[in-house]
């Protein structure tokens, strides 16, 4: 007992190499090493809480005295007594104490740092699942990331750029900057695939667009988007539905298996014109409004402006058409042959290609011919328009460069092999696609060759220009992406396994339609396959805007048309919040916050918490370790 009594006690909390009185007396007893004092893991949401009902009447009476006791000490004293107390408790009792003042240490650095500091390290988060869940800590992180410019860097970081409509209609608020591959330029539409539109030149007196959707579509009754967190917030829900959601209807076009010629996606319609002599009008949710009626052979060539159609064919006639009333209000005759390609150059002017070898400039207006283009020694089987400038593709191997006003041609480009059967134009570069399996890059000023693009191994039929990105399609079923920059490849799909019957892209996607009766959707930056949209016998057409791809397939016997919708729910643009997809939701816990604040409050994978929460207000007084509960929610719109 004397020497017991002289061993000096250890002062201060125990360490990781000192051990406790009961670990030694069980060392003792087993012959085992002692465990190490290391605390076991923080509890979850369904770990039970101390049960304290056992306990004895006089305990209270007890902790009273010893709560006023501790209180009165002063800082070494009660260093002593904590000391003491942890000395005796075995390792089980030191895990809890752990798990109970852990949290107590926790310091939110954002209540102590600078406004600029914190917005800087949120700066640093591309992540938008991490900034939502930031937003929902407490008040004063929502404060921090309710600055419009985070979610502006964010935009930037995602290429979400803002789209044309916004840009006139008086936000005011700066275009954000394209992707270098992809300018602001590439806004532009060119007429490289089915129910694309003009460009700028003419967009503001068309009042159209891809992101121009029109009046009668849902996008025209939502709020305007006047921050940057709820353009953010809109982009990243039809970014979402695209990857893995969206909604389709499925309409019977026709059950005698005819073959689609032509879709068109405008802001009002859906038009689907087929070799039987009909074209078929619906509204933009696929409901059926209307029949045009009055070719008499297939129609294999048609483009629309607002509620002007001009289409032509076997017969062939140019008609113009008004869709909203199914009237025809032209018929213009002219050509000895098919009509093969059209375009339109402005409200009042159409110019058709035929197998006749000649194209022909319309006054759609005044139901005349202003002019004939004649230099083509086969029949023409495309053309693009820009402005003043229209450039044709033909089976003769050659391309010409023409000028509308003065019904010349300005340049024949040869160097093909065998049959043009498709071509894009921007203005300043030509592209043509032929049956020799070459894709050549032509000077639109000069008409000299720039590049031969070689790579496929089978026809040519589909070209799209967008800036510096080309993107081709074969009938050896490839998906090609390059660079007119270095005049490279960027991407090789193997798209599917027939021939590519259908190709469009934007900046974000590609969309490919096959013989194999395949339509898949592509990332455009990585080349890597997103999902496969539609699976049916054989896909004649797709088109697609930013929100909504339309789909035409043979599926049996039946002509069918999908339409998909990906925009977002309508309580996205209401003021309450927006849940998570459910793929993104988890069950939430209700332990406090524990980990570093960039993994375990943000909630970053690989931390004890990997779940959102909805709003908590805290004081700045007390620690930011708000619980975070269900009711899973991605953004708050203030």
């Amino acid at each position: 007992m004397d020497k017991m009594i002289q061993q000096p006690r250890p002062r201060g909390p125990p360490t990781p190499s000192m051990s406790t009185p009961a670990a030694e007396f069980e060392q003792q007893v087993t012959g085992s090493p002692p465990p190490p004092p290391t605390p076991a893991a923080s509890p979850g949401p369904t770990d039970a809480q101390p049960d304290w009902s056992d306990a004895a009447d006089d305990e209270d009476f007890f902790l009273a005295h010893v709560r006023q006791h501790f209180k009165n000490c002063s800082g070494p004293h009660r260093n002593r007594i904590l000391a003491d107390l942890l000395n005796m408790c075995t390792t089980q009792q030191l895990s809890f104490v752990h798990q109970f003042v852990s949290p107590l240490l926790k310091k939110d650095p954002f209540t102590t740092l600078p406004d600029e500091l914190c917005l800087r390290i949120l700066s640093f988060i591309d992540d938008p699942q991490v900034l939502a869940r930031a937003s929902q800590v407490s008040r004063r992180w929502r404060d921090l990331l309710s600055d419009d410019m985070t979610w502006k860097n964010l935009c930037d970081k995602h290429d979400y750029g803002r789209r044309l409509s916004e840009a006139s209609s008086g936000i005011p608020l700066p275009t954000l900057t394209r992707p270098p591959a992809l300018p602001l330029s590439s806004l532009e539409y060119n007429h490289s695939f089915p129910g694309t539109l003009p460009g700028p030149s003419t967009l503001s007196a068309m009042s159209r667009g891809f992101d121009r959707v029109g009046e009668s579509s849902s996008a025209a009754t939502r709020p305007q988007i006047r921050s940057y967190k709820s353009h953010f917030k809109q982009r990243y829900l039809v970014e979402s539905a695209w990857r893995t959601g969206g909604h389709n209807t499925t309409r019977t076009i026709t059950q005698d298996g005819r073959v689609v010629t032509s879709l068109h996606l405008t802001p009002k319609y859906i038009v689907v014109a087929l070799d039987n002599a009909r074209i078929h009008i619906f509204d933009r949710e696929g409901n059926a409004l209307r029949t045009l009626q009055g070719h008499i052979m297939g129609v294999w060539a048609m483009v629309p402006w607002e509620d002007i159609l001009v289409s032509g064919g076997c017969d062939r006639d140019v008609r113009v058409w008004d869709m909203s009333t199914g009237k025809c209000l032209y018929t213009l005759r002219g050509h000895t042959s098919t009509v093969r390609c059209l375009k339109m150059s402005d409200a009042n002017t159409a110019i058709s290609g035929s197998r006749d070898t000649t194209l022909r400039v319309w006054d759609i207006r005044q139901g005349i011919c202003r002019n004939v283009l004649v230099g083509h020694q086969a029949s023409v089987r495309c053309l693009e328009i820009k402005g003043d400038i229209v450039v044709s593709g033909s089976y003769d191997s050659t391309a010409k460069i023409w000028s509308i006003s003065e019904g010349r041609c300005l340049h024949t480009l040869t160097g093909h092999f065998s049959q043009i059967y498709a071509i894009a134009f921007d203005g300043n570069r030509v592209v043509t696609g032929s049956l020799d399996t070459s894709v050549r890059v032509w000077d639109a000023h000069t008409g000299e060759a720039i590049a031969v693009l070689q790579g496929h191994t089978s026809l040519v039929g589909q070209l799209q220009l967008r800036g510096n990105t080309l993107v081709t399609g074969g009938s050896d079923g490839s998906v090609r992406v390059w660079s007119l920059e270095k005049m490279c490849p960027i991407h090789r799909l193997a798209a599917h396994d027939n021939s590519v019957t259908s190709l469009q892209f934007d900046d974000t996607r590609i969309v490919s339609g096959g013989s194999d009766g395949r339509v898949k959707v592509w990332d455009v930056k990585t080349g890597h396959l997103v999902r496969e949209l539609i699976t049916a016998e054989s896909v004649w057409r797709v088109v697609f805007e930013d929100e909504k791809c339309i789909a035409v397939a043979n599926r049996g016997s039946r002509v069918m048309m999908e339409v998909w919708s990906f925009s977002p729910p309508e309580d996205a643009f209401c003021d309450r919040p927006l849940s998570l997809p459910q793929k993104l939701a988890e069950p939430a816990p209700t332990r406090p916050l524990t980990g570093d604040f960039r993994r375990s409050a943000l909630g970053l994978p690989g931390s004890d918490d990997d779940s959102g929460s909805r709003d908590v207000d805290m004081s700045d007084a007390c620690p930011s370790t708000a619980p975070l509960v269900g009711n899973t929610t991605f953004f708050h719109d203030d």
